[in-house]
């Protein structure tokens, strides 16, 4: 069974930093596809960034680029996604996702991954 579990979320400042984590069990990082969405309240989930198999490439959203930085760490089945120079608009709930597809390229749809968290909460002050 999948599992993925968000944490780092939190309140802070504009242009503040957070680092948010998404541990996962029952399948392997390094060899899957993985991603970050994000939906604020009354809108859709919308993509922010994702990484291949080994890390070899990476997308963002216009939204985030710049700013934010997705990761995995093998030794630890985790992938981090750094948020810095945070604005008010990045509030949202920020979501992990895995793609059962293994060796696949950066996936960037809401339907390309099958394997969800349960979310983290992002809030931003101004």
């Amino acid at each position: 069974q999948v599992q993925l579990v968000e944490s780092g979320g939190g309140l802070v400042q504009a242009g503040g930093s957070l680092r948010l984590s998404c541990a996962a069990s029952g399948l392997t990082v390094s060899i899957n596809p993985m991603g970050w969405f994000r939906q604020a309240p009354g809108l859709e989930r919308e993509f922010v960034a994702a990484i291949s198999w080994g890390g070899g490439n990476t997308y963002y959203a216009d939204s985030v680029k710049g700013r934010c930085t997705i990761a995995r760490d093998n030794t630890k089945n985790t992938v981090y996604l750094q948020l810095n120079s945070l604005k008010p608009e990045d509030t949202a709930v920020y979501y992990c996702a895995a793609d059962s597809r293994r060796y696949g390229g950066v996936r960037r749809g809401r339907d390309d991954y099958e394997y969800w968290g349960q979310g983290t909460q992002v809030t931003v002050s101004s």
